[in-house]
């Protein structure tokens, strides 16, 4: 996110966000002499990808989704299709075994990613997972003459657990049979957006649990922000209402992504039950599509999600924003902290706001630490970042966790200049703070997992053969990357953090010709090419307060499967219950299926590995 000093003139901050219909701030950069289409999610992209030395993007989730390559028309009549050849490999698991749980129900091998976790506070064994699900484009189901799975997209689903997490609840089938799809925001929910998805979810202190989300178009303007409230029955299932739209906008100059919120659950807080929700706003130019700015956005609500207060900008001059995460205090304060830089910054930093009167004024923000934003590891290709995760303990202690690249050869933390071009000198390592006034000022950050930092990856699978001749030896010793930090803290104090690690290194035959459309050829490979390093991930959980890490998945994660192995999600999350123990969530593609229905194609029954959210329950 760091912006050469001559990109951009003189911004002004005159947004009107209440009640918007698109806010934007002039003069902009005119990236060049053609104006950029903003109606449509890639050219929102395009605009922001093409502004010189600008490191912030779209959320990964919005980039997988302005990619239209898999919009082609479904064949008519429809022919089944039988793969020549599903790339996959004897290294990977054929099923999530235990203790881990598989959180999504479905059996289609349809698509999750992006998972958040929350607990009742007051009922430990029940749990809400919320992800972003593409279970709509496995339904066999035909619209007007349209198969479903053409019409589904990215969608908001959640699942839940009223036994600690050992079993799971529900799946959707059709338009009828929701399960626990998100109602009223996407086409086949009954809603008027293509798409839906960055999910988070909490629970207020009255058994209610709330989800909040995004909506939007792929080809049009029309964006916003969404929460619904989902309450229990006494048997125990969940039922949600109709969604709130916050800030919803038709001008294509304006772009809502990355909610995230929380609520005070405190009952001596003067802000008891408030809900809070914080954003990122990319900023266009209405008149030459160029990217302006993107800050954090915040709102509130004191009637349980029904209504919201007039929504303001919290980050001062820290306008290149992404990746808010706000908490509150057991006092009542609340804090957002999020990646940012100001226009004149060398480095970005983990920022941090406050509010002591329940959200309607803000301190100037502070800087945390500054930060090299990370890379997708060293043999991958999905899309990283490096959000910050934190949380504040019951004493008022606040905690935040981030990822940056940092050299190798480094003996404490410091941001460097070669970390910006350079995945092999350098590895991503999640790094953590606290502050223990308020957050006026921070500890020196340390590495959350200190020994998986200072490891190399282990290499597994070699040699192998090439098919054209030759063998892959493994690859050089590369340092554990470390990414998408989740943290929690326990009623005890205890404080968790959790993140992937890149820490096994396997070969991973490519495919030299994918059938086409896209969509297709995710699945069906016409031609075999020879194999490449792949990076392979677990999740480690660690305890702050004893300084021991636990690995909880029981096999490696390979990334390549369902997006072509360019997307995973941006991030992770962990909880913990009254009880002190740790929920971990994260997106695994171990368990294999049959894809019958994809994209609007129909395929003759092919078992391919699927991409599920997956938990573990644990203690240290």
């Amino acid at each position: 996110m760091k912006i050469v000093a001559s990109l951009i003139l003189a911004l002004t901050l005159a947004i009107t966000i209440s009640g918007m219909q698109g806010a934007v701030a002039s003069p902009a950069l005119r990236v060049d002499s053609t104006s950029i289409n903003i109606n449509t999610l890639a050219g929102k992209l395009a605009s922001v990808q093409s502004t010189p030395g600008l490191l912030v993007t779209l959320s990964n989730f919005l980039q997988q989704e302005a990619d239209a390559s898999d919009l082609a028309a479904n064949p008519t009549p429809n022919t089944a299709i039988t793969p020549t050849h599903v790339l996959s490999s004897n290294l990977d698991g054929s099923t999530v075994a235990a203790p881990d749980v598989t959180v999504n129900q479905d059996t289609l091998a349809a698509t999750q990613n992006e998972p958040s976790i929350a607990v009742d506070p007051n009922n430990a064994n029940r749990i809400v997972v919320g992800s972003n699900d593409y279970v709509t484009r496995t339904w066999s189901c035909v619209i007007s003459g349209t198969p479903c799975s053409a019409l589904g997209d990215g969608y908001s689903g959640t699942h839940y657990s009223n036994d600690g997490g050992q079993t799971w609840c529900c799946v959707a089938t059709d338009p009828n049979n929701l399960g626990t799809l998100i109602p009223g925001v996407e086409h086949l929910t009954g809603g008027i957006y293509d798409a839906g998805g960055d999910s988070n979810v909490f629970f207020d202190n009255h058994g209610n649990v709330y989800f909040t989300g995004l909506g939007f178009d792929r080809t049009t303007p029309p964006n916003t922000v969404t929460i619904s409230k989902g309450t229990f029955d006494t048997s125990g299932n969940l039922h949600w209402g109709s969604p709130t739209f916050i800030d919803p906008t038709t001008a294509p100059s304006t772009l809502n992504d990355k909610p995230w919120s929380t609520t005070d659950n405190n009952p001596a807080s003067p802000f008891y039950g408030r809900i809070y929700v914080s954003w990122t706003r990319f900023i266009f130019n209405p008149h030459t599509g160029a990217y302006v700015q993107s800050p954090i956005i915040f709102t509130y609500s004191t009637d349980g999600g029904q209504t919201f207060s007039a929504s303001q900008l919290i980050v001062g001059n820290v306008l290149y924003s992404q990746g808010s995460h706000v908490m509150v205090g057991p006092d009542g304060t609340v804090y957002v902290l999020w990646d940012g830089d100001t226009r004149l910054g060398s480095f970005d930093s983990a920022w941090v706001t406050k509010s002591t009167d329940g959200g309607d004024t803000w301190t100037q923000p502070i800087a945390v630490a500054p930060l090299v934003d990370i890379h997708s590891p060293q043999n991958s290709v999905f899309r990283v970042n490096s959000f910050p995760a934190g949380a504040v303990a019951p004493n008022g202690d606040v905690y935040s966790a981030w990822s940056t690249e940092a050299l190798n050869t480094a003996t404490s933390y410091g941001v460097d200049t070669t970390c910006f071009s350079s995945n092999t000198v350098c590895h991503a390592a999640v790094y953590w703070s606290k502050s223990t006034n308020a957050g006026v000022s921070w500890s020196t950050p340390q590495p959350a997992f200190t020994t998986l930092d200072a490891s190399s990856r282990t290499a597994i699978g070699y040699p192998q053969a090439q098919p054209s001749g030759g063998t892959l030896n493994a690859p050089a010793a590369q340092r554990v990357d470390t990414f998408f930090p989740g943290v929690a803290i326990g009623p005890n104090g205890n404080v968790f953090v959790s993140s992937y690690a890149a820490d096994v290194v396997s070969p991973w035959q490519r495919c030299a010709q994918p059938a086409s459309p896209t969509a297709v050829g995710r699945i069906n490979c016409l031609a075999l090419d020879n194999y490449i390093n792949n990076a392979r991930l677990d999740y480690v959980v660690t305890d702050l307060t004893t300084s021991t890490t636990q690995t909880v998945t029981t096999h490696p994660i390979n990334s390549r499967y369902q997006f072509g192995g360019g997307f995973i999600g941006d991030y992770t999350d962990l909880a913990v219950d009254s009880n002190n123990n740790f929920h971990a969530v994260w997106a695994d593609t171990n368990n294999v299926q049959t894809v019958v229905w994809w994209y609007g194609f129909q395929f003759v029954p092919t078992t391919v590995h699927q991409q599920d959210i997956v938990s573990a329950t644990g203690s240290f």
